[in-house]
């Protein structure tokens, strides 16, 4: 599903940052594990074309997307990855349903509301779709995050650092919800963080 080569990057004026070799199965959920300043945001980037390597090579789903022109990668990105941050990064002008189809029009797909209403049910948001960002709980920001991440049925699912900050109990929680819905929809997870708790979840871990 995921495969890096050799995967080489730097920083303007900053010494190199030389990455270990990725390789994650369909369905291996992965662990990138490292303190601050160890390049898990870096490589996040570089594995899902966000950032161009040095040199090395990333394969998702055996297409070489560094060999793809940038509006085939950004279309092969959209189509193929979602992403989830720390902070879910809504546009505030929009209600969450908006936010969600703007991510269908990104891949180049069709507006579905049923689907994103489906989606959002799921999510346990069903009555959150006409809501504003600002008038969403944490927690249901983070759901609606996962939402958008999800729609458009990517093979990958990335977080960075979802859990930073978050209690015993809230981690807990959020690492459930990931689990659960990326295997729900058959989405390879791939989480970069430093926090440690999460470690004994994961078989498949990389430390950094």
């Amino acid at each position: 599903m995921i495969h890096s080569q050799n995967l080489i990057f730097s920083y303007p004026q900053s010494a190199p940052l030389h990455f270990p070799d990725i390789s994650i199965e369909k369905g291996q959920h992965t662990l990138l594990l490292g303190d601050s300043g160890t390049g898990k945001t870096s490589l996040l980037h570089l594995l899902s074309g966000l950032s161009k390597p040095n040199s090395g090579k990333v394969f998702i789903d055996k297409e070489d997307i560094y060999t793809l022109k940038e509006s085939k990668l950004d279309a092969f990105r959209a189509q193929h990855i979602g992403f989830i941050f720390q902070e879910a990064h809504l546009l505030k002008s929009l209600t969450v349903l908006e936010n969600i189809q703007l991510a269908q029009r990104l891949a180049h797909k069709k507006e579905n509301k049923e689907q994103v209403l489906e989606l959002l049910t799921k999510l346990q948001l069903a009555d959150k779709g006409k809501s504003y960002p600002q008038q969403l709980s944490r927690g249901q920001l983070q759901r609606a995050a996962i939402a958008r991440a999800l729609i458009n049925g990517p093979k990958v699912l990335i977080a960075d650092e979802p859990t930073a900050s978050l209690d015993d109990t809230n981690t807990a929680h959020v690492l459930d919800l990931l689990l659960d819905t990326a295997s729900a929809y058959q989405a390879t997870l791939l989480i970069a963080t430093h926090d440690k708790r999460i470690k004994d979840s994961f078989e498949n871990t990389y430390q950094l």
